[in-house]
């Protein structure tokens, strides 16, 4: 099964405290490779190979969760980042600074 990411809403994460016991929580699942969650949002995400049912199941004892999405995991930063970059390599190409042991060509 490949790495899956599933976004939750848990509706009783509502401070730091509530969000740091259901982050160690969700973390003795296995097949988990990290959790992220925002306590303003009540939102929390988790990457890995593991069962988004088995998460549901853990959380119950916080309140009402909601699967918001599972989808597969892939890092949209890095591909972004990437077109971006080349892009920018392009367009800013400037010539190289000299050496010290490059002779320097003076008109």
């Amino acid at each position: 099964m490949p790495a899956q990411k599933v976004v939750l809403k848990v509706s009783s994460m509502s401070d730091e405290k509530v969000k740091q016991k259901a982050m160690e929580t969700v973390a003795d699942i296995y097949g988990i490779d990290s959790i992220g969650a925002d306590h303003k949002e009540q939102k929390m995400t988790v990457i890995g190979d593991m069962d988004p049912v088995e998460i549901t199941k853990k959380l119950k004892k916080f309140g009402k969760i909601d699967i918001v999405s599972v989808g597969p995991a892939k890092d949209d930063k890095d591909d972004k980042k990437g077109g971006k970059k080349s892009d920018q390599a392009a367009s800013s190409a400037s010539p190289p600074s000299p050496s010290p042991w490059m002779p320097l060509i003076l008109p």
